[in-house]
């Protein structure tokens, strides 16, 4: 699954992102949006938003934490606890390396830690994140050149800035007769 893909579930379907965008009442995205992308394992199930949506909340925390040692550990958490192991398919007298897990009902929470797993050995694990807007909490995958990126979004960033901005000029406003 790529790491995109992860990020688009957990800000879709997650509690926290919808709970703080006050999106919690509004229909969940179409689940067609995800599927080609999803790259699940060979022997998953079908997913539902309950599925998407559980998932999401147990993803959310690994973008949301402080420290890289915190990050690790919660996704090895996740890879022990799906019991997700590598193996190898042969079809068409060609060979190809799969994942399995053996209740399919993690495959789907199996495929993102693996995907996370990646992120963090190929790339500085501070580079996850969660959106310091207000009112968003939406994950974030950091791929700026100095990795200090802060805002899931230009929009996000944008709101800030114009806020920072207003306060500024509140606070240096001349006291009126």
């Amino acid at each position: 699954m790529p790491l995109t893909t992860v990020v688009e579930l957990v800000n879709g379907w997650g509690d926290a992102p919808r709970l703080e965008a006050g999106e919690q009442d509004l229909p969940y995205p179409p689940r067609k949006s995800l599927a080609g992308r999803l790259g699940l394992l060979a022997n998953a199930e079908p997913v539902t938003d309950r599925a998407l949506r559980q998932v999401a909340d147990r993803l959310h925390p690994v973008f949301a934490a402080d420290h890289l040692s915190e990050r690790v550990h919660m996704v090895g958490e996740l890879l022990e606890e799906t019991g997700v192991r590598p193996t190898l398919l042969e079809e068409d007298h060609r060979v190809r390396g799969v994942w399995l897990v053996d209740d399919k009902r993690s495959a789907l929470l199996a495929a993102a830690a693996l995907a996370l797993r990646a992120h963090l050995l190929g790339e500085p694990g501070n580079r996850l994140g969660v959106c310091a807007g207000r009112r968003c909490a939406d994950a974030y995958v950091d791929a700026s050149p100095g990795g200090r990126r802060r805002f899931c979004s230009i929009t996000c960033q944008n709101r800030a800035r114009v806020a920072a901005f207003r306060r500024r000029r509140a606070g240096s406003a001349p006291s009126g007769a």
